[in-house]
């Protein structure tokens, strides 16, 4: 039997992290395809506005939430799945990047970013694996970032949160294929968002927000494990961490402007 892909006839999408950016794109997307889309963040106001503007085939609703709070989670998915309701599609796409440098490190940079990059996504994770197992599908999707490939100046923190997702999808699809939850990981690469403009270093082959959207909807579709977008940087990246390490550290100081 193939592995169940989500449809909204099936029930609710969940998406964390949808105030904005990414998120808040992918919201609209899915909305505009029927869904039934949860919108949850920290911003209360924003996730208010996002659902009041959207008009389309489908519907969003302002569920304000801190994925760092465990207890918020779970009553997220219990408010989804009230009376009998099903979550079909759970998308994990809250984060934040903190930049860190060797010469000035400090322990929030690493402690923000495990807390709302990797403990703040197993923290909806496990409730809304609970709920699919119960009704019998699902399908879940954790952005990550083309980050996880391998080491990049000023990402110890970030990378280092964003790999942890890669690994830890990974080591759950073989059990969740049996449970008939499919599960993705999304590596994007630079996409215009309200935390990309805060960058001060090259962002090649940028990718507007929407069409970004585009490409994470039509990935959630696919049969493929890791959804990748776009693709001429990312497979980049890809080939550059199969390099052996006396060429890669050289290559990507190059790319990067950081000088040893």
């Amino acid at each position: 039997m193939a592995l169940y892909h989500a449809k909204p006839q099936d029930g609710a999408a969940w998406i964390t992290g949808a105030s904005e950016g990414l998120g808040r794109a992918l919201a609209l997307k899915l909305a505009g395809e029927g869904w039934q889309v949860y919108a949850s963040a920290r911003n209360a106001q924003k996730l208010e506005a996002l659902a009041a503007s959207f008009t389309g085939a489908g519907k969003i609703i302002a569920l304000p939430l801190d994925v760092t709070d465990r207890a918020a989670n779970r009553a997220a998915v219990e408010t989804i799945t009230a009376g009998g309701g099903k979550l079909a599609l759970a998308i994990f796409n809250a984060g934040n990047f903190f930049p860190v440098r060797a010469f000035k490190l400090n322990y929030e940079a690493f402690d923000d970013s495990l807390a709302i990059n990797l403990t703040g996504v197993v923290n909806g994770l496990l409730p809304a694996i609970e709920a699919m197992k119960a009704q019998g599908f699902g399908q879940l999707a954790l952005v990550s970032s083309s980050a996880s490939y391998g080491g990049l100046p000023k990402s110890a923190a970030y990378g280092a949160s964003k790999a942890g997702l890669v690994n830890l999808a990974a080591s759950l699809k073989f059990d969740l294929d049996a449970m008939n939850i499919r599960i993705q990981v999304v590596t994007p690469g630079f996409v215009e968002t309200p935390l990309t403009e805060k960058n001060d270093f090259p962002m090649p082959f940028l990718l507007p927000v929407d069409k970004a959207a585009d490409v994470f909807a039509k990935g959630l579709k696919g049969n493929a494990f890791d959804i990748t977008f776009p693709r001429r940087f990312t497979y980049l990246l890809k080939i550059a961490n199969l390099l052996p390490y006396s060429l890669y550290f050289p290559l990507v100081a190059r790319m990067t402007g950081v000088r040893r």
